[in-house]
């Protein structure tokens, strides 16, 4: 607990977040299908997702969009494009401004609860203990700012992920 707000490092499916208000998506720039979360959060918001997402395509690094969660089990989606590791520079602010961003997003469209995916480690190459500490000190930056979020989840795929993410936001097991 951060003040009002919970935080949270779970192993997990991100499009199975069925107690969120939120899920973000580690978007590309067209906000289409791709692979990695794209991908998946596409497949399983249902082909409406794209047709949604056109009209506020492009987006550059460190930008967030919302839209509806179609066939997810959630409200919304919201949509970040991460930036490519020592391409897109510089890569450290970019990707804090993705995660505040959507929690800005959040907050002021009045979700409650928000899920985010390890944002730029995959494809992208943002080695994954840097990120961790850039998305955890990002998140604690914007804090104090958020009135109507209280629960902040991290969804890491993996179990090594997972510990990397709950050592950088420094929670227990």
């Amino acid at each position: 607990m951060e003040g009002n707000v919970k935080l949270e490092c779970i192993q997990g499916d991100i499009t199975r977040q069925d107690d969120l208000d939120a899920v973000v998506n580690a978007a590309n720039a067209e906000l289409r299908t791709g692979g990695g979360v794209a991908g998946a959060i596409h497949r399983a918001a249902g082909p409406k997702l794209e047709k949604a997402c056109r009209p506020m395509a492009p987006i550059k690094p460190g930008e967030a969009v919302i839209s509806p969660a179609f066939g997810l089990p959630n409200k919304k989606i919201i949509h970040c494009l991460g930036p490519v590791y020592n391409i897109d520079k510089p890569s450290d602010e970019l990707l804090a401004r993705c995660y505040q961003n959507a929690l800005r997003l959040a907050d002021e469209k009045k979700l409650a609860s928000v899920g985010f995916p390890a944002i730029s480690t995959g494809a992208f190459g943002y080695p994954l203990e840097e990120a961790a500490e850039v998305t955890a000190d990002a998140i604690h930056s914007v804090l104090s700012d958020l009135a109507n979020v209280m629960l902040i989840r991290m969804v890491l795929f993996s179990d090594s992920d997972l510990q990397v993410f709950r050592r950088a936001f420094r929670l227990g097991r």
